[in-house]
């Protein structure tokens, strides 16, 4: 993958341009972002809840700094790409937090829209994040049919999985 702006990864410096492995990304990624998100998502939701101010905190501070990084690796047309899918694919989120949560007695009804946020932003950045790992490991980024391809499997196996949770909990 060719990097969008310069980084440093375990002592080593990359530049703008540079091309680096995906397992040197994606790994860490996709383990800190699960653990960061997973704690983020148990605090939302917990039957005692923390105090939104500190869920704010934790979980803002380390979505800003992912959002950071992302514009760094992937460049701000691809981030663009990212919130313009977030925006599009609340309905499916709600959907599949609503279920994940029907696992625990609970509904995504039964919390303010405010307490849904951090863990909404966790899943656009975890999605995201899979999204393009799926285009570096079937080398797409570079080769715009490729990639069209992958993008159309991506958005055809999101509407239907959401879709499915969406009618599998009314």
């Amino acid at each position: 993958m060719e990097l969008q702006g310069s980084i440093t990864i375990n002592g080593k410096k990359y530049e703008k341009g540079d091309i680096i492995a995906w397992y040197k990304i994606y790994p860490f990624f996709l383990l800190h972002m699960g653990m960061f998100g997973g704690s983020g998502f148990f605090m939302a939701y917990a039957a005692d809840s923390v105090p939104l101010v500190f869920l704010y905190l934790h979980g803002g501070f380390a979505c800003l700094v992912y959002v950071l990084f992302y514009v760094t690796i992937f460049g701000v047309d691809r981030i663009r790409w990212m919130f313009i899918n977030a925006v599009l694919g609340l309905f499916g989120i709600y959907a599949q937090i609503d279920w994940i949560l029907s696992k625990f007695g609970k509904q995504a009804s039964d919390f303010s829209a405010f307490v849904h946020f951090i863990p909404f932003f966790y899943y656009v950045l975890y999605t995201f994040l899979l999204h393009q790992m799926v285009l570096d490991l079937f080398q797409a980024r570079s080769n715009e049919r490729r990639r069209r391809w992958i993008d159309l499997l991506y958005i055809t196996a999101s509407v239907l999985i959401y879709g499915w949770l969406w009618l599998d909990r009314n």
